[in-house]
């Protein structure tokens, strides 16, 4: 980077040419505000593959892309073990991070991560950054407003059979570092902390139906595996404001019921729309109301690697993004402190906190030009 403040469209880069690169290159090749420089892979000839299919005028290795000139931001689709490495080296780059979810799998080195992006003077954002969409942004625009007067409480809902029956290759969804709990909570964690604010402290119980599971469909079709996660789990959040959350993850349920998020209080119920994806009207229904009013959707609905662009905006505006690194660090403590809650029977204190930011403005469009460059003199 050099040490002119840069000006015009930001510069992305990727490491990572896997499934979900094809998601964010879909829309980060489409946004006038963002220009795509390069991808990166381990396997230098997928990174070719990836970038030829999308038109990325470059290719190679993850060090390619750190050594890149005119890219000012990183987004890592690495596997989950490797986003601390992978994101540490892109700080010492100098270059801003974007990492899917989760921002680490250790809460010591999201900790450490963000010491060492503030010391560079660099950003760290972080997925899901469906919570941006205008779905979640809309519900959250109508708390803000006091559409349910006074916060209180909030119950959130996944319950399926689990991923077996259609997944070809199900059994990691059901191993550490898996199961509902890290697979789904994310969605859920983040929209509850984005409407109540930090989590202060969390007890839970977790349960095992079954401890094998038997693959459903395509080529593994009968083959039968270990589980040794909880499949269902129930935990309490209570907020640093004195608000809490009930929160149910379940691969155990018989029928499916996904996206289920209500915040409760002293005027209205807020039901929001599935965080998972990027739309979805919200609901209001008053206090001893029977019939809701719907809440429709405004804002962006376009998809993966929304969140980079409102990151690059904000850093070019020098305001805060919003989907920032803390809020991943602390959706990853609130995870790590459900597990540890089960595993210890316990109360388990969050300690991690964030700078809360505005939703996002109704009228935010991706697909405007923001950025011209600064004319030459």
């Amino acid at each position: 980077m050099t040490s002119q403040t840069p000006t015009g469209p930001v510069g992305v880069g990727l490491i990572g040419a896997g499934t979900i690169s094809t998601q964010y290159l879909t829309h980060l090749t489409s946004f006038p505000d963002l220009t795509v420089h390069i991808v990166g892979d381990l396997v230098p000839e997928a990174a070719a593959a990836r970038a030829e299919e999308f038109g990325v005028p470059a290719s190679g290795t993850a060090q390619d892309v750190l050594d890149h000139p005119e890219v000012e931001i990183v987004v890592n689709l690495t596997i989950p073990t490797a986003h601390a490495e992978v994101s540490r080296a892109i700080v010492a780059a100098g270059k801003h991070v974007w990492t899917e979810k989760p921002i680490t799998t250790d809460p010591a080195d999201a900790k450490a991560l963000l010491a060492a992006a503030e010391e560079a003077g660099v950003r760290v954002g972080g997925a899901p950054d469906t919570v941006l969409g205008a779905g979640i942004q809309t519900a959250l625009r109508t708390l803000r407003e006091g559409g349910v007067g006074a916060p209180a409480s909030a119950l959130t809902l996944f319950q399926s059979p689990g991923p077996e029956s259609w997944h070809p290759n199900p059994a990691f969804l059901f191993q550490e570092g898996a199961g509902p709990l890290y697979d789904i909570a994310p969605y859920y964690a983040t929209t509850l902390v984005l409407a109540l604010g930090p989590v202060a402290s969390v007890s839970a119980v977790g349960s095992t139906a079954r401890e094998q599971r038997t693959i459903g469909s395509g080529p593994l079709a009968g083959e039968v595996f270990d589980v040794t996660v909880p499949t269902q789990v129930a935990a309490l959040l209570r907020f640093a404001s004195g608000q809490n959350a009930t929160v149910l993850l379940s691969f155990d349920s018989p029928h499916t019921r996904a996206g289920f998020v209500e915040v409760y209080g002293t005027e209205a119920t807020l039901a929001f729309p599935d965080p998972n994806v990027f739309d979805g009207d919200s609901a209001l229904t008053a206090y001893r109301g029977e019939e809701p009013t719907a809440v429709p959707a405004a804002g962006a609905t376009t998809g993966r690697g929304l969140g980079v662009l409102e990151m690059a905006r904000a850093l070019r505006a020098g305001v805060p993004h919003r989907a920032q690194g803390e809020v991943a660090a602390h959706v990853l403590d609130i995870m790590v402190g459900i597990e540890t809650a089960i595993a210890e029977d316990s109360i388990v204190r969050i300690d991690s906190r964030f700078t809360e930011v505005e939703p996002m403005p109704a009228d935010f469009d991706p697909f405007a030009a923001t950025l011209a460059p600064v004319p030459a003199r």
